[in-house]
């Protein structure tokens, strides 16, 4: 049986894109990257880490938060700015 593609939406796209970005502006290779997050208790091979940035791999909110975490930087910081600002009307 064939795999099915997984469908990333916009949103994975750009985070993705941050992913990657971020990693290599840090210096930091997918295997260190595996390392690091695996230190924090999420175990997220490098290949895992490879099909996010591919797009072959959705990020969940605990990929997210420990990537983030790994990189030394807000989880917020890696989605897209209109998902950083508050919604309108939200009560918190």
């Amino acid at each position: 049986m064939p795999k099915r593609a997984v469908e990333i939406g916009s949103t994975g796209i750009h985070t993705a894109h941050n992913i990657e970005s971020l990693r290599l502006a840090r210096g930091v290779s997918q295997r260190q990257l595996a390392a690091l997050v695996a230190e924090l208790r999420r175990p997220l091979s490098h290949t895992a880490i490879s099909r996010i940035e591919r797009m072959r791999r959705r990020c969940d909110v605990d990929d997210l938060a420990a990537i983030a975490a790994a990189l030394g930087i807000s989880p917020m910081a890696l989605l897209p700015p209109s998902c950083a600002a508050p919604e309108a009307g939200h009560r918190g």
